[in-house]
């Protein structure tokens, strides 16, 4: 028997034990799990949405297998990781031997050098009282907790998730502010253009904002938050500060365990550390070849392909080292550019994809097309290139940002004139018919964060999978960022209608309302 530790039960550590006990059919490994947190694996991608008070916290939980290959310790933070050894301590004293080690340790919410912020001598980590990071289960706890008696509420950095609490927060009846000193909101995401348009939309919710404005100094009494000092003078009361500042790649037991670390654990396309071919890295915390994206979908298509390798190679006799070394790199993404983001917010509609955001490299080869049109809330921009959509950035457009997206996943041919693309978006004009799910080809995909297609649902429908449940469990869809409930319960409507079951549901079990209110919106994987 191989025996396999993970450190981290995270999204990414906790899907790749899944993927791994799948993939070995001859039960030739045995799985031990360090997990640091106390709790069951969660959606960490629904955060937000636990903030917005459209999520309990309960229904974020990820089933674990249950497995006799499989051993989890959960609150055993993994301490140090002896190579020569091959063993990993834990802060409980307990010892775990390997022949392969897994790190999936994921990253941790950065926290700005801010006067107040940090400087406490007995626990550099602690943070003043009303002031909260978003990046556990424990923060989105401690968050909704505060905002039964905080009335004013500053968050800190304005990407996805800044954004998604500030709305959260809103929605919550708290005053709120953001503060983001990049010129663009989401400017991984945004231009300026786009950038106002969502402004506007901010302030339809009562959230007001300061872009391009820093901070320089958390305003506190008696250690406890009472504001916030920006960079132009300006002091904003609060007595609540969520920061969202990005996040930094947990390192520390990688580094000095004597492994190669830059902006995260160096691995090579095979995904084992560039020191030693028996230690991988997966998730946040790994810095690929490619590059890391941040967003989940790359840590889930990292354990699949790892677990799958290691798997062939078990088979096959192969050692783990060979096994990494016949690991193919990552497939191409079907865009240059970050991938389909979706803010996940009431009241502010945003859907970028591909080549986008004020900072994207100036390419003379790709063609920009745009409407701009701040004073009717809507902004939409296309970029084609050699006769497909390689990126597109849609605000208030919803109807189009559903065409754009097929096309950019799809990457179906674009019109002679792209401009039609735009022409949805205009006033009074109809948006064009989405495609409804038998003109769709079986490959097209529905679940982007788990690469579920239309296909692999209506095989599933066959097998006896009818509802969202089912699906859920047998093919991972909708369980990611939760953006394709909608379109899986239309496609299974539609397979009620023209292909029913041998023994057909009496009733329509997967409309959209109560689909969004189960937890197995965040059933994984």
């Amino acid at each position: 028997m191989t025996r396999v530790v993970v450190i981290g039960n995270g999204m990414v550590g906790s899907r790749f034990v899944e993927d791994l006990l799948a993939a070995d059919h001859a039960s030739r490994f045995t799985v031990t799990v360090l997990g640091a947190e106390h709790c069951e694996p969660y959606n960490r991608v629904l955060l937000s949405e636990v903030v917005a008070g459209r999520y309990d916290l309960a229904s974020l939980t990820l089933p674990t297998p249950d497995d006799p290959r499989l051993r989890v310790r959960r609150g055993a933070a993994a301490t140090v990781i002896d190579r020569e050894d091959r063993v990993v301590l834990t802060d409980d004293g307990s010892r775990h031997r390997y022949d392969l080690l897994v790190i999936a340790t994921g990253a941790s919410a950065r926290i700005p050098p801010l006067k107040g912020l940090t400087g406490d001598p007995e626990d550099p980590h602690a943070l003043p009282r009303g002031v909260h990071a978003l990046r556990s289960i424990d923060d989105a706890r401690e968050i909704v907790a505060a905002t039964l008696n905080a009335r004013r509420a500053v968050v800190l950095g304005a990407g996805v998730l800044g954004l998604e609490a500030a709305c959260g927060l809103a929605a919550r009846g708290v005053q709120v502010t953001v503060v983001h000193p990049a010129p663009a909101l989401m400017e991984r995401q945004l231009d300026g253009d786009a950038s106002r348009v969502v402004e506007a939309a901010m302030g339809t919710l009562g959230i007001d904002h300061r872009v391009g404005v820093g901070a320089d100094e958390a305003i506190l009494e008696d250690g406890a938050l009472r504001g916030l000092r920006l960079s132009s003078g300006e002091a904003v009361a609060a007595d609540l500060l969520v920061v969202a500042t990005g996040t930094t790649a947990n390192t520390t037991l990688a580094r000095d365990a004597g492994l190669g670390t830059d902006r995260g654990i160096v691995v090579t396309d095979g995904l084992a550390s560039v020191d030693d071919r028996r230690v991988f890295a997966i998730g946040d915390c790994a810095q690929p070849p490619e590059g890391g994206t941040g967003l989940v979908a790359q840590g889930w298509e990292q354990s699949r392909r790892l677990a799958a390798a290691l798997a062939a190679g078990a088979s096959t006799g192969a050692d783990a080292g060979q096994a990494a070394s016949v690991l193919p790199p990552p497939a191409p993404a079907p865009a240059s550019g970050s991938d389909v983001v979706r803010l996940k917010s009431r009241g502010i509609d945003v859907v970028t994809m591909g080549v986008c955001g004020s900072q994207r490299p100036d390419n003379p080869a790709q063609r920009q097309l745009r409407l701009s049109d701040p004073h009717a809330g809507r902004h939409v921009e296309i970029v084609v290139s050699e006769g497909v959509l390689v990126g597109a950035t849609c605000v208030g457009a919803g109807d189009v940002a559903v065409d754009l997206v097929a096309a950019y996943t799809r990457r179906t041919p674009l019109p002679a004139d792209p401009a039609h693309l735009l022409l949805p978006a205009l006033a009074g004009a109809a948006p064009a018919a989405s495609p409804t799910p038998d003109q769709l080809p079986d490959t097209a995909t529905v679940c982007r964060c788990n690469g579920v297609s239309k296909g692999d649902i209506a095989a599933h429908y066959e097998l006896g999978c009818t509802d969202v449940d089912a699906i859920a469990s047998a093919t991972r869809a909708t369980t990611g960022c939760g953006g394709c409930a909608e379109e899986v319960c239309g496609l299974l409507s539609w397979l009620e209608r023209t292909s029913p079951p041998p023994d057909p549901a009496g009733e329509n079990r997967f409309t959209s309302g109560k689909h969004m209110m189960h937890g197995t919106e965040t059933r994984a994987l």
